[in-house]
């Protein structure tokens, strides 16, 4: 049997060369623009003098035009366009419910998949990509690089994390909210089985920050179907506890909440601007990912 090199386990070469053509593209106002592609209309203060504002109280004096001031009593502000490629942050979680599986690959091992593609894609237009790792603290922080090394090196912790301990999201997303600095694209990789409106106020907060977020909700046919027959015994993969069921006595109850909670975070998404991705692992994640890719060309 061949072995695999490090760092090429969850680069599928089938499926990248399906995604040859596809390109990420983030959609609103970031601190960059995608190499090649388009130029922000974010202003700062650097590279290019791009237009004057007026001034307001606050602004920085080294930017004020004291000629213009001088000259007619006006008091303005000179900007600048920024140009510097897109950085994204990819925070993956690695809790211990993602371990589960029913139909061949764990929802942790297709949100690895997912992440290793993201990436590369991003670092093939020569965009900045860094990688935050997750259960109920912070496990691996890689920072945003853009090279062909540093993508090897992603892809090596990948391939080194297990799941282990329990779920916390929502500290997690407000930790990062806080911890990053310069707006960019956040890409969120779970199956978001935790408090919801706690989870909900996280992901607000990196929109409160400006940032473009993209969620893909990973989860497992079985999550979504219930398909168990018999008594079975169920058990939660984070605290250990069992609990023994008809499942036909409550397939019904359990598919209406489970749709309730997919439909609530669909909702409050749209609301708030965030692209939200189902991820089903029965699916083949190339086509998953090629698909929301091309979703998000048309969408511009």
């Amino acid at each position: 049997m061949a072995t695999v090199k490090p760092g090429r386990r969850y680069l599928d070469p089938n499926a990248l060369s399906r995604l040859a053509n596809m390109k990420l593209i983030a959609r609103t106002v970031v601190e960059g623009f995608v190499s090649g592609l388009h130029q922000s209309p974010y202003h700062g203060f650097s590279v290019e003098f791009s237009e004057y504002r007026e001034y307001t109280p606050g602004d920085d004096l080294k930017h004020f035009d004291w000629r213009a001031f001088a000259r007619c009593d006006k008091q303005y502000i000179k900007q600048y366009q920024e140009e510097t490629n897109l950085r994204a942050t990819i925070l993956l979680d690695c809790s211990r419910s993602m371990a589960y599986s029913s139909n061949g690959i764990s929802k942790f091992t297709y949100a690895c998949y997912l992440a290793a593609s993201l990436a590369y894609l991003m670092i093939r237009q020569q965009d900045s990509v860094g990688m935050v790792i997750f259960d109920d603290k912070i496990r691996h922080r890689i920072p945003a690089k853009s090279t062909a090394a540093h993508l090897r090196d992603m892809l090596v912790v990948l391939e080194n994390t297990e799941t282990s301990s329990r779920t916390g999201i929502a500290p997690t997303l407000h930790a990062m909210a806080e911890g990053i600095k310069k707006r960019g694209l956040v890409i969120i990789v779970s199956d978001l089985l935790e408090e919801q409106s706690e989870v909900l106020r996280g992901i607000k907060h990196f929109r409160h920050n400006r940032h473009e977020v993209l969620i893909f909700h990973v989860v497992d046919n079985a999550e979504l179907r219930f398909p168990f027959g018999g008594l079975t015994t169920f058990r939660d993969m984070e605290t250990g506890e069992k609990l023994m069921i008809e499942p036909q006595f409550f397939r019904e109850e359990y598919i209406r909440q489970v749709e309730g909670f997919i439909k609530q975070y669909k909702r409050e998404c749209a609301e708030g601007f965030v692209d939200y991705v189902l991820a089903d692992t029965s699916k083949p994640f190339d086509l998953l990912l090629a698909n929301y890719l091309a979703k998000r060309a048309r969408l511009g």
